[in-house]
């Protein structure tokens, strides 16, 4: 009902509504007050414009030109082209975006908890007002203001510049547009909605983070990386392959010149190099935690600081199954990185053991690892206690409430003192400032 009366009604009509109201609790006796004639003037003037409303339906068509991605906290700007099918002028409308509507279905209403639920009173929690804003405020991933559309002629065509403003990470959908057109008496509008679904990915916010160096040195690596996209100068002999000018004369191949009568050198494969793991803990008991999007734009934001250019950063977590994503020589590219960042959730039907397994499997060939933690128990040090039994160097980011107690880096007997950073929620790029 809300949505409908905010909709529905221009800032005079909402005016006039309440004019309503009020000259009917004025005009209850006839005999003393004539407010009633008000309230009938009124009512009449409304019920006119809601019903003229009907015939100023517009017949329209739209296109819309949306870029692929956007950001969390960054502004996405695009286009939509309104194509007019009526045969006369059409003024003073606006266009609104619909987005996916973001109430919440009644299975997902009964069983999802608000995390704040169980310290509430009795009353709210038999209402359940808060879960109810808590889930909205969840799904709703982004805002676009309402636009107001210039006056398009007959068979012509306007372009509006509209703003979206993303509020979540992943997948939004749009699922059409709507012009809202005023009635003759400017109180009531009519809404004619065209669906035209589309969607962008909305990446995770991104932290600007100082320069810092990351843990561990060159590695052998069994094989090199079958796609990587440079040569090495190792003595791991790759290949042989005709000559090229610019290459030195000390890599040319004697005898086999020598055999085919043309220069032939040899191709190395570089197999000495940095790789790094990028440990992102997914177990938080519920759906919805801050403290998890917090976790996931620290990853976002090292996945894009690192370079990847002569080294190898792997992605590593667990969701519906355990998973390994590598970046860098050939092999992917940040922002595919920040893709799969965009899409993952949290994990509360596998046990953190899972990502332990993960972790020490590929730990023989990474030359450091920068954890991130979303709590810190004993599964958690264990993890610790066996990467340092590893010899691998570590980075720790762990990400609690403000409230949470603060944990002394000294008794992690980590290799260095930077080694270890707790980040409050809220307070983020703070921290990492400090980093």
């Amino acid at each position: 009902m809300k949505r409908w009366f905010v909709r529905r009604f221009t800032a005079a009509g909402k005016l006039v509504f309440i004019g309503i109201i009020v000259a009917a609790c004025m005009g209850v006796d006839t005999n003393r007050a004539v407010a009633y004639q008000a309230f009938a003037f009124l009512a009449l003037l409304m019920l006119l414009s809601m019903v003229a409303s009907r015939y100023s339906k517009p017949c329209f068509s739209l296109r819309r030109s949306l870029p692929r991605h956007g950001s969390v906290g960054d502004v996405v700007n695009y286009t939509v082209t309104l194509l007019n099918l009526e045969s006369r002028l059409q003024r003073s409308l606006s266009y609104i975006e619909e987005l996916k509507d973001p109430r919440p279905t009644l299975d997902e209403f009964a069983t999802t908890v608000e995390p704040k639920e169980k310290e509430r009173n009795a009353v709210d929690r038999f209402f359940k007002f808060y879960r109810w804003s808590w889930i909205l405020d969840r799904n709703l991933r982004g805002v676009v203001e309402e636009q107001e559309a210039p006056a398009i002629p007959a068979g012509g065509r306007a372009e509006l510049k509209l703003s979206l403003n993303p509020i979540r990470r992943g997948i939004l959908q749009l699922e059409g547009g709507t012009i809202a057109c005023p009635d003759p008496f400017g109180l009531y509008r009519s809404m004619v909605t065209s669906s035209h679904p589309d969607k962008i990915l909305i990446l995770p916010r991104r932290y600007p983070l100082p320069p810092f160096d990351l843990p561990g040195s060159m590695r052998y690596q069994q094989g090199g990386v079958a796609l990587a996209s440079s040569v090495g100068e190792s003595e791991e002999f790759a290949s042989l392959r005709d000559y090229r000018h610019g290459d030195p004369i000390r890599r040319i191949h004697w005898k086999s010149w020598a055999k085919v009568g043309r220069p032939i050198v040899k191709e190395f494969q570089n197999e000495f190099f940095v790789r790094h793991a990028l440990i992102l803990d997914t177990f938080c008991e519920a759906a919805h935690s801050e403290t998890f999007e917090e976790a996931v734009s620290i990853a976002a934001s090292l996945a894009c600081t690192i370079d990847t250019q002569d080294s190898l950063l792997d992605l590593l977590f667990v969701g519906p199954q355990a998973y390994c994503f590598t970046a860098g020589r050939g092999l992917a590219h940040s922002q595919q990185m920040l893709e799969i960042l965009a899409s993952v959730e949290t994990c509360s039907n596998k046990v953190f053991e899972s990502l332990d397994h993960l972790v020490i499997q590929h730990a023989a060939s990474v030359s450091g690892c920068i954890c991130i933690f979303i709590a810190w128990d004993e599964e958690r040090q264990q993890l610790l206690k066996k990467l340092q039994g590893l010899d691998i160097p570590t980075k720790i980011f762990l990400i609690t409430e403000s409230s949470a107690p603060r944990i002394d880096p000294a008794e992690l007997n980590l290799s260095r003192d930077d080694s270890f950073h707790q980040l409050d929620v809220g307070a983020i790029e703070e921290g990492l400032a400090r980093v």
